[in-house]
């Protein structure tokens, strides 16, 4: 059974509007889901969420349909006309069957009659949230396919800077070898970017590549996915089943945040990078494989052979190459390319006009540090054309290019250090500054001083 903290994590990041006339309903809202979602804001009025939505973006509307002037249903549907609305869960205390149709036809994505308890509004965010996941994920379930589809056309390392140049330079040396490869760097550096033009310079380009993201699969089900298994190796595997190490037989497996791997999965993994063999769960029998390994890591494996969490035989055997990513904020020359490549890729792939990226917006982009790297900047213009704007005040820089200092702390920094370095001589600081004794007199009664 889900804990409630298990049930609440999906509300984690959900940023929630509520748009209703009732304070007393939004107090209610604000008050039970405040604590468990990432944002929440509230409007009294059609007008005001406008203007919200025109700032900021959101997962989930929580719109009244009865409220002074304007109908929710009304004012959702000229919102739907102009796109980029958010998913809906339309409340009503004058609810009708004609009202649930128009509303589902309007898109609403759950329809809860007033009065409701805090339960219902958490259970109908939770299945809103999840169907855009499902939709997200489908969507890019799609692309790949797509892309797969065109030949194994896939991106190569995008960029002119010398960092990317020289990594690039690397990458296409060590591609035509067997040796395992390891890469390192943040999340979202683009380090499966990296392993695939590995993959497409190698002389297996036109074998299989295998991403498997390490972390995603459970635990318990690892070394059933990576090695496959026999029939009724455990309850619920009523056939045999190939392992994904044995799809890519002949090309390039990329295994992704490699310490997600258990102790059993790292034993294992060991014996088929020494001498390529393995053995699906349940059987008896040895698979020989011919395969190229490329691994990547966001922490410290030689930390995690220090904690006991990784072993240190593998780490030997893994780490004979090592790349390092280098994070976007020390690419500032490939950020603009990468921004027009993601928006040229996505409004096509969405059916979605295509926004003039004016100065303003690329001094934005360039000032932002992206914690997120590569995958946040492809992100924030995947939102940016979806609701038909680049939102750069979202982008609050860690740290701007350059600290500009006040003029009043300019100049009493000056003052004080003329001062201090003549022995409180006002009147030889005042001739070397070039201003008047009573200049310096006034601002030092000013300062206390």
């Amino acid at each position: 059974m889900q804990t409630e903290v298990e049930e609440n994590e999906p509300l984690k990041t959900a940023r929630i509007l509520i748009v209703d006339d009732e304070p007393g309903m939004r107090h209610f809202l604000v008050k039970t889901l405040k604590p468990i979602c990432a944002r929440v804001d509230e409007a009294p009025d059609a007008q005001t969420a406008e203007k919200l939505l025109s700032q900021k973006q959101y997962d989930v509307m929580v719109l009244d349909n009865i409220m002074p002037g304007q109908k929710g249903l009304e004012w959702l549907q000229t919102q739907r006309d102009k796109g980029g609305i958010t998913d809906i869960i339309m409340i009503t205390a004058y609810a009708d069957l004609q009202t649930a149709i128009d509303a589902m036809r309007a898109g609403v994505s759950d329809f809860l009659i007033k009065p409701f308890r805090s339960n219902q509004i958490m259970n109908a965010l939770r299945r809103s949230l999840d169907v855009a996941k499902l939709k997200r994920e489908n969507f890019l379930l799609k692309r790949e396919l797509e892309t797969a589809s065109a030949g194994n056309r896939r991106r190569e390392l995008i960029g002119k800077s010398a960092i990317i140049s020289d990594l690039r330079e690397t990458l296409e040396r060590v591609a035509p070898l067997s040796t395992p490869i390891l890469i390192t760097g943040a999340c979202g550096s683009g380090k499966e970017v990296a392993a695939r033009h590995i993959h497409n310079h190698s002389p297996r380009a036109n074998a299989p590549f295998v991403s498997i993201q390490c972390g995603a699969i459970p635990s318990d089900m690892i070394e059933y996915e990576l090695f496959g298994h026999a029939a009724g190796a455990f309850p619920s595997a009523q056939t045999e089943r190939e392992g994904l190490l044995a799809s890519a037989s002949g090309g390039t497996v990329f295994l992704d945040d490699v310490t997600e791997l258990s102790a059993n999965a790292q034993t294992a993994l060991l014996r088929v990078l020494e001498n390529g063999i393995i053995r699906p769960i349940g059987t008896t029998r040895d698979v020989q494989l011919d395969l190229r390994f490329v691994i990547s890591t966001t922490k410290s494996l030689t930390q995690a052979v220090a904690k006991g969490a990784f072993r240190e035989d593998l780490l030997f055997r893994i780490n004979v190459v090592e790349l390092p990513m280098p994070p976007l904020k020390e690419r500032d020359t490939d950020l603009l390319d990468l921004a027009d490549l993601f928006q040229t890729e996505i409004s096509a792939a969405l059916n979605l006009p295509q926004l003039e990226m004016s100065s303003t917006v690329r001094a934005a982009l360039l000032r932002y540090d992206w914690p997120g790297n590569i995958r946040e900047l492809h992100n924030f213009v995947e939102r940016s054309l979806i609701f038909g704007r680049y939102p750069i005040e979202s982008l609050d820089p860690s740290e701007p290019m350059c600290k500009i200092t006040p003029l009043e702390e300019t100049e009493r920094r000056a003052i004080l250090g003329a001062l201090e370095a003549l022995n409180g001589n006002r009147s030889e600081a005042a001739r070397q500054l070039g201003i008047s004794r009573k200049t310096i007199d006034r601002k030092c009664a000013a300062w206390g001083i």
